[in-house]
């Protein structure tokens, strides 16, 4: 056995700062979202619902629990602006106080440590189904030295269900547990690269990203019906080199 100890290097773990937005609307590639400041994330839901028989409890369940926050920027890509309220007319006019529509985002939050500092790891954040509630903003005259203005809305969101699991609308990646590759896969997704637009995967095709990686794919057939192609499950465009067939002889 050994004790306990509290005086490992390197495993003094802190979170701090946010970058890497990436706003999808509509369908859209992911659009650079520059300017954030803060998202501070936020749970409803989720309260403890116990029951009694004969005064003692017999069980104690918890609601389902939804993804909220606040989201503050120093401003937004312009195709942010329907999802907070703002359509254009011609020429410039734009009016306010429109439907606002849904949209999805991804950021980036740093993981450092004793050691490293900041450039330890990260985490990605996936969000899903998201609806902005614009707060109040101020606007004061001009003086000898101006802060600039930062905008805030409240962030609403709807689930998404989940194969296996509850419905959820926030993803998280920590790079120190994901192998290399995958990270490298799903960044490229997200990011896009010198030759592919940055994409969102849905949450059931991050899910089987996840869950597929590296899998090995079996013909359990018959040997006399022959696999003509098989690909694996975690690039589709790289060929199994080996194929076992598990049918009868």
């Amino acid at each position: 056995m050994t004790r306990i100890s509290w005086d490992q290097v390197g495993n003094r773990y802190f979170e701090a700062g946010i970058d890497r937005g990436v706003l999808f609307v509509e369908g859209q590639p992911g659009i650079p979202w520059l300017g954030l400041v803060n998202f501070n994330q936020q749970q409803s839901g989720g309260e403890s619902s116990p029951r009694y028989l004969d005064g003692i409890k017999i069980s104690n369940r918890s609601s389902p629990e939804e993804f909220e926050g606040t989201l503050e920027a120093y401003t937004y890509p312009e195709e942010f602006e329907r999802c907070d309220g703002t359509y254009r007319a011609e020429n410039g006019l734009r009016i306010t106080q429109q439907r606002r529509r849904p949209f999805n985002m991804v950021y980036r939050s740093k993981v450092g440590n004793d050691v490293a500092g900041l450039n330890k790891a990260y985490k990605i954040h996936i969000l899903y189904n998201l609806k902005a509630e614009p707060s109040d903003r101020g606007y004061r005259t001009l003086l000898e030295q101006n802060e600039p203005l930062t905008l805030n809305w409240r962030i609403t969101s709807r689930a998404v269900p989940v194969e296996g699991y509850r419905p959820s609308a926030h993803f998280i990646v920590d790079s120190r547990d994901i192998p290399t590759e995958l990270l490298t896969q799903l960044e490229d997704l997200l990011y896009g690269t010198e030759t592919t637009d940055s994409s969102l995967p849905t949450p059931g095709e991050l899910l089987f990203l996840f869950d597929s990686y590296l899998d090995e794919v079996y013909d359990a057939g018959t040997p006399y019906t022959p696999v003509f192609a098989t690909y694996d499950a975690g690039d589709p465009y790289e060929p199994v080199v080996e194929t076992i067939d598990g049918g009868a002889l």
